[in-house]
């Protein structure tokens, strides 16, 4: 067993631990952050396995974007820290739905490719890289603009109060009546 072995193997635990963690978490931002240190550890797997891109690719598209979204979108409904209640048969169902994905995935992989190893014939990352980075960069630069487009305009929702306007005691032209009645009440 060489040193790549080994690394592989720690790392892979380390990522089945998290993916179980992210899955049993009780607490939607505790799963959100274990899926960022199992998304984490997926890349490093690709990167001991020598596919420097899709480990790149991983970390930017995945971490970088989903994860973020997924945290932003906590953030802005404040569910976050609020822990889920599922009955117990939902979670048996839920164990068995995904144990039985688990060995229809891993009995067609092992029927198309068996044990042995798949030939990589195709472009390599340089031509892949090329293009992506190259000819096709400009649909994930007008992608980029447009999320940042609805990140900022989540923040301003978000930020706005309830009802959608200013309390009165916040508006520079409120009369000076209403700030006073408001300020008795509190």
């Amino acid at each position: 067993m060489s040193g790549l072995d080994v690394l592989f193997s720690a790392v892979g635990l380390v990522t089945l631990g998290a993916a179980l963690l992210s899955v049993t978490s009780r607490v939607v931002l505790h799963a959100a952050l274990w899926l960022v240190v199992t998304l984490g550890g997926l890349a490093g797997c690709y990167l001991v396995l020598g596919a420097e891109l899709v480990a790149l690719v991983q970390l930017l598209i995945y971490v970088g974007a989903v994860v973020v979204l997924v945290l932003f979108a906590l953030m802005l409904t404040r569910s976050g820290g609020v822990p889920v209640v599922t009955s117990v048969p939902q979670r048996v169902a839920a164990g068995l739905v995904g144990a039985g994905t688990t060995v229809v995935l891993g009995g067609a992989l092992l029927s198309a490719f068996g044990w042995g190893s798949v030939p990589l014939d195709g472009p390599g990352n340089e031509a892949v890289a090329a293009t992506i980075f190259g000819t096709d960069v400009w649909p994930f630069e007008l992608l980029s603009v447009l999320l940042l487009t609805a990140l900022v305009a989540a923040v301003a929702v978000a930020r706005a109060p309830v009802g959608g306007q200013d309390a009165p005691s916040q508006r520079p032209d409120a009369p000076p009546e209403v700030e006073a009645v408001q300020g008795e009440d509190t």
